[in-house]
C-alpha cells in the first residue's frame, strides 16, 4: 500500500456530485452549513442555484430534503455523521424512512478518524442507527473510485440511502475497470485460513495486514463489504466455508455496525469463530487520526495479532 495515492472519500463525494451535476438537472444537494467540509462546496460553486444551505438545522434539511423528493428531484443532504444520523434520526426514520422517499443522507465526518474533533463529532454509531430503519440502505466506500461510483449508484436507486464518508485520507486501491453494485461484496484478496471483512478505511489496513501475513505464511483472504444493507450473504457464507474463521474490522462501535451484522448471518446459518474489531463500547477522545487508529486496535499491526491469535501462531 506503500506509494499509493490517498483521498479523502468525502472529497470523492464533492467531486462526484459535481459530475452528476452536470447530467441530471434533478439532482439538488443540501447542507447544513457545512459544506466547506463536506466538500458540497464544489457542488455549490458550479450550481448555485441547486444547492441549499439549510443552516445549522440537520432536522429541516432532512424535512426539506424528504419535500423535494416528493416533487421529482433527487436530494443529496450532507452533514456530519454525528448529525446525519444522530440528531437528525426521528426525521430521517419517520418523514424518509417510513414514507419510503427518493433521498440519498451523505454523512462525512464518521469514526474515530475524524480526529481532534473529540468523542462529540467522532460518530461510532450511525451504521447501527441507519440499519435498523426500514427499508433503508447504509454504505461505507473504501476508496477514491469506490466512493464515486457509488455516489452515481445511488442516483439511479429509488429509495432512501445513508452512506459515510471519510475525512482521512486513504489509498486508492481500485482501478478504473472497477465496478461497483449496491449490495455486493468484494473479495479484495483472496485466502484460505482466515477472512478479514472490512469497509470503509479499515479496508487498506486489512489489505496491508494480509500483506504482511502472507510473509508469515498464512493466507488471509480480505473481503470488502461496502454495503452493510442489505449484506452480500453469499459472499460471506462463502467465506465462512473456505476459512472457518473470520475478523470483522470496523470503524464503528461493535455493537449494532458490519461485525454484528456478520455474526447474525453467521449464527442463524453457518457458525465459526468470528472476532470483532471496533470500538469496543466507549466514546472516542481527541487526537490525530493516525494515532487514535492505532490506539482503537484499527491498523493493520492490530489486524496481524488478532489474526495470529486465532489461528494459534502467536
Amino acid at each position: 500500500m506503500e506509494g499509493m495515492k490517498k483521498i479523502a472519500t468525502r472529497d470523492s463525494y464533492g467531486n462526484a456530485l459535481v459530475e452528476l451535476g452536470k447530467i441530471h438537472d434533478d439532482i439538488v444537494v443540501l447542507d447544513s452549513d457545512l459544506a466547506m467540509a463536506t466538500k458540497t462546496v464544489l457542488f455549490k460553486k458550479e450550481f448555485p442555484n441547486r444547492h441549499f444551505d439549510c443552516g445549522i438545522a440537520e432536522c429541516n434539511m432532512i424535512d426539506v430534503a424528504a419535500g423535494m423528493s416528493t416533487f421529482g428531484l433527487v436530494p443529496f443532504a450532507s452533514s456530519f455523521a454525528m448529525f446525519a444520523a444522530g440528531r437528525a434520526f426521528e426525521q430521517v426514520r419517520n418523514t424518509v424512512g417510513y414514507a419510503r422517499l427518493n433521498v440519498k443522507i451523505c454523512a462525512t465526518h464518521g469514526g474515530i478518524s475524524v480526529g481532534e474533533d473529540g468523542a462529540s463529532h467522532q460518530c461510532c454509531e450511525d451504521f447501527a442507527l441507519m440499519r435498523t430503519i426500514p427499508n433503508m440502505v447504509v454504505m461505507s466506500p473504501s476508496d477514491d473510485i469506490e466512493a464515486r461510483q457509488m455516489v452515481k449508484a445511488v442516483y439511479k436507486y429509488k429509495g432512501a440511502v445513508y452512506i459515510r464518508f471519510s475525512r482521512y485520507a486513504v489509498p486508492i486501491y481500485h482501478d478504473e475497470n472497477f465496478k461497483f453494485e449496491i449490495g455486493k461484496g468484494e473479495i479484495v484478496r483472496d485466502g484460505s485460513d482466515i477472512a478479514i471483512i472490512a469497509n470503509g478505511l479499515t479496508v487498506s489496513e486489512s489489505i496491508r495486514a494480509a500483506e504482511i501475513l502472507k510473509s508469515e505464511g498464512i493466507s488471509a483472504r480480505v473481503i470488502n463489504i461496502a454495503t452493510i444493507k442489505p449484506l452480500d450473504e453469499e459472499m460471506i457464507l462463502n467465506a465462512a466455508k473456505d476459512c472457518g474463521k473470520i475478523i470483522t474490522v470496523e470503524e464503528h462501535t461493535i455493537i449494532g455496525g458490519l461485525g454484528d451484522a456478520v455474526c447474525s448471518l453467521l449464527a442463524e446459518k453457518n457458525p465459526v469463530p468470528v472476532k470483532r474489531i471496533g470500538i469496543n463500547d466507549e466514546f472516542g477522545h481527541s487526537g490525530s487520526a493516525a494515532e487514535l487508529l492505532k490506539q482503537f486496535g484499527l491498523s493493520a499491526e492490530n489486524i496481524c495479532v488478532k489474526v495470529r491469535e486465532m489461528l494459534g501462531k502467536n
